[in-house]
């Protein structure tokens, strides 16, 4: 989100180009949260009010204000006192989750309007928890403030001291619509419903805007009150929602990715597991016990190669393993373990990459042991020919290391193996919370590094992120 403060933009450096349609170009989807099965497990909320978000703002964030409904997310900002402030809203982002260099990235919205409030879907660089804003970067794929009939498309950067550069046009945002960047190593081009309306050269870091050349995360917002809209709230506009029918992200030169998501419920063959209500909508497998299995039947594989498989699953207790399969067991895709998430309907994502040959396979899943319940599996092929555009739990590059013991009982040390880093050391390895919070870090070029036992650490689950000049890649480690 935008804070106005004195802009150092060298006119001579960056161009605005004239404003028709801009030819298409060959995008591939590589990213989408449709919000049709609950939101996403890909995003991360933000609590409580960080001192206004560097803007002043008057709202307190929490997960309770943002919810699927009928296939699409509404954030809500409510009149409410909680935490010392008299609104809340909330602010969700994929950040260490899913971060993305270059691309289309946009999403079909409808704002609410009244003076103080301040939608906005934008994004921020990755590194911003080792560089600090503005010199992380920022693009503001669409901002709206008060009751005005516009929308803004900005950047923001470090140019000696904070520099922005910031474009809007005329359009109805109570109404559905598309908000769109198209984002390349040379430009950064903004456009609603497919008009374009602004654009900036960062060509060859033009203007000092190396920031744009990194991978960014998204983020999804409704504040209220803050230095650009005022401080002046019209109250009679609570509740006040802002309605998202999808985000999604494409990219140029990206082998088309399968991906299809299996619903628990929905398996040819179940084998002891009891169909139940599920939190986050519809219905899951739970009462697993060791030994029971899914079978979805006549599952292709349309190429061989690397394909990701994502389990969301819950446990009160303390947790288990699953498996994965094809044909009756007779190729093995390896085992995966899901710690105690603090309940049944608490839901977690874990993840497995495999290879697979490509065909059509009756796909299983297997109880190595029990206490789990089970709401989906995802299978996702991986790689393209820009592989570091993409980091998210078991990419392409997630197989250059591992982590064990996981999780990672208290009092033991926790060990990183990386592959041989070769031409790509050194390797940067941090440990973050689930907000994005750096709770350890090194810099190696060696294959092996570890967090020591008696560093201390809450209970739950963190990310272990690893950074070259190949990309970034990220693996969930449960600490007990």
């Amino acid at each position: 989100m935008k804070t106005f403060l004195t802009c150092l933009l060298s006119t001579l450096l960056l161009s605005l180009l004239s404003l028709p349609l801009v030819r298409a170009q060959s995008y591939q989807l590589v990213w989408a949260d449709e919000f049709n099965n609950g939101i996403g497990p890909d995003w991360r909320f933000e609590t409580g009010n960080n001192n206004g978000w560097g803007n002043n703002e008057r709202q307190y964030y929490q997960a309770a204000n943002a919810r699927a409904v009928n296939g699409e997310l509404q954030i809500t900002a409510r009149r409410e006192n909680v935490g010392g402030f008299a609104y809340t809203s909330a602010r969700m982002k994929t950040q260490g989750v899913r971060e993305f260099k270059y691309g289309k990235v946009e999403a079909r919205i409808k704002m609410p309007q009244g003076q103080g409030l301040w939608p906005a879907f934008w994004m921020l660089g990755g590194n911003i928890g080792q560089v600090g804003w503005p010199a992380c970067g920022e693009i503001d794929v669409m901002e709206h403030i008060n009751a005005e009939n516009k929308v803004y498309g900005t950047v923001h950067w470090d140019n000696n001291g904070h520099a922005q550069y910031s474009g809007n046009t005329a359009t109805s945002p109570q109404n559905y619509h598309v908000y769109t960047i198209e984002w390349e190593p040379s430009y950064i081009r903004w456009f609603v419903d497919g008009i374009k309306y602004h654009e900036i050269t960062i060509a060859n870091n033009a203007g000092g805007t190396e920031e744009f050349q990194r991978p960014f995360f998204l983020l999804l917002n409704l504040a209220v009150g803050g230095d650009w809209p005022g401080q002046t709230i019209d109250n009679s506009r609570f509740p006040a929602t802002m309605s998202v029918d999808y985000v999604r992200v494409y990219q140029q030169g990206v082998t088309p990715a399968f991906s299809r998501q299996l619903e628990a419920e929905a398996a040819n063959v179940n084998n002891g597991m009891v169909v139940e209500n599920c939190s986050e909508g519809g219905q899951d497998m739970g009462y697993v016990d060791a030994g029971d299995y899914l079978v979805w039947n006549n599952i292709n594989f349309p190429t061989s190669g690397t394909y990701n498989i994502e389990y969301r699953m819950a446990s009160g207790a303390g947790g288990g393993t699953i498996s994965a399969d094809l044909n009756g067991g007779s190729i093995q895709l390896g085992s995966t373990t899901v710690g105690g998430t603090g309940g049944w309907q608490n839901w977690t994502t874990v993840s497995k990459t495999v290879t697979i040959n490509a065909g059509t396979y009756n796909f299983g899943i297997y109880a190595q042991s029990g206490g789990w319940n089970l709401n989906w599996v995802r299978i996702t092929q991986v790689g393209s020919n820009r592989p570091a555009t993409i980091t998210a739990t078991g990419s392409a590059l997630a197989g250059q290391f591992r982590v064990y013991p996981n999780p990672r009982p208290e009092g033991s040390p926790l060990t990183i193996e990386l592959a041989d880093l070769g031409s790509l050391a050194p390797a940067t390895v941090q440990l973050l919370d689930l907000s994005g919070r750096e709770v350890w870090r090194t810099t190696t070029t060696q294959a092996r590094v570890s967090v020591a036992a008696d560093l201390r650490l809450s209970a739950g689950t963190y990310l272990v992120q690893v950074t070259t000049t190949a990309g970034k890649s990220v693996q969930k480690v449960v600490i007990q």
